[in-house]
C-alpha cells in the first residue's frame, strides 16, 4: 500500500493519505485489523510518524468517516425534495455496501464531527428546501434515524426457527420437516415466511432481499412524509391531550374551578 513518487521516493505523507490508506486497509483486511502500527507498516513509516495527522485511533477512525461521507452523492435539489432524498439515502447505502466495515464504524462514533453535522445538516436542507416546516423535518428525520446513512437494524428474521436447526446445507426433507414442526407452533410466522421472495446473498435477514426490503421500507417513509407535509402537520395537533380525564372533562362541562 505504501506508495512511491515516480523517482523512487516515498510519496510525502499527508492526512489524506493517511485516511485513504486506512480506508483501504479496512476493505482488504477488515476494520479489526485496523491499527496505529498496522497502517504505519503499510505505508512504510514508523508509528509515530502518523501521529503528525491524527492524533488516536479515535481521530483516525472519525477521519475514515469524512471519507466515506465525502463518497456520497450530493443533493440535487432540482430533483424535488423526494427524489432528492432517496438518491441520496441511496448512495449513502452503495457506499456502505463497498465499505463493509463503515456501518460499525459509523455506529461506534459518539463524538458529532463536522463532516457528520454537515452531512446531516445537509440532509435536513432536503426537507426545508421542500418546503417541511422545521417541526415536521425534526419528526421526518427522528423516523428515519440510521436509514439516511443507508442502513437499517432489522428486527426481523424470514427464516423461522433456531439457525442450529437448519444448517446450509440441510437436505429439502429435513428443511420440510423443519417448517412443519414450526407451523405448529408459529403458524403466521411461517405463513409469511413462506410467501416471501429469497435472495441466498441478503446481508439484513436471512433469505430477505435486503436491498427490496429497504427500498420498500424508504418508499414508505417517503409517502407518508409527503402526505403529513400536505396537511400542513404539526405536532401540536398530533400530541394528545396528557391531562387527567376528570380535569380534562370538567373543565369541558364547565364545573371544574374558576
Amino acid at each position: 500500500m505504501a506508495q512511491q513518487g515516480g523517482d523512487g521516493r516515498r510519496a510525502r505523507l499527508d492526512r489524506e493519505r493517511v485516511l485513504q490508506a486506512a480506508v483501504e486497509l479496512a476493505d482488504e483486511a477488515g476494520i479489526e485489523s485496523l491499527s496505529m502500527r498496522r497502517l504505519a507498516q503499510e505505508l512504510g513509516v514508523v508509528p509515530m510518524a502518523l501521529y503528525k495527522h491524527v492524533a488516536s485511533k479515535d481521530e483516525l477512525l472519525d477521519g475514515m468517516v469524512e471519507v466515506i461521507i465525502g463518497e456520497i452523492d450530493p443533493p440535487d435539489l432540482d430533483a424535488g425534495w423526494k427524489n432528492a432524498v432517496r438518491r441520496r439515502v441511496l448512495s449513502a447505502r452503495r457506499v456502505l455496501q463497498r465499505h463493509p466495515w463503515a456501518r460499525q464504524v459509523l455506529e461506534s462514533r459518539t463524538n458529532k464531527t463536522p463532516a457528520v453535522l454537515g452531512y446531516m445538516d445537509s440532509f435536513i436542507g432536503m426537507f426545508l428546501a421542500g418546503g417541511f416546516s422545521a417541526d415536521l423535518t425534526h419528526h421526518v428525520m427522528h423516523a428515519l434515524g440510521s436509514r439516511m446513512w443507508g442502513f437499517t437494524q432489522e428486527l426481523f428474521d424470514d427464516r423461522p426457527g433456531p439457525k442450529a436447526e437448519s444448517p446450509a446445507g440441510a437436505s429439502p426433507e429435513a428443511q420440510a420437516a423443519m417448517f412443519q414442526q414450526m407451523a405448529g407452533q408459529y403458524p403466521n410466522i411461517v405463513e409469511i415466511a413462506a410467501a416471501a421472495a429469497h435472495d441466498d446473498g441478503s446481508v439484513v435477514g436471512h433469505g430477505c432481499d435486503d436491498q427490496f426490503e429497504f427500498g420498500f421500507a424508504l418508499d414508505l417513509l417517503l409517502d407518508g412524509f409527503e402526505r403529513l407535509h400536505r396537511q400542513n402537520w404539526t405536532s401540536k395537533q398530533a400530541k394528545p391531550d396528557r391531562r387527567q380525564p376528570a380535569a380534562r372533562n370538567a373543565r369541558q362541562s364547565g364545573s371544574g374551578p374558576r
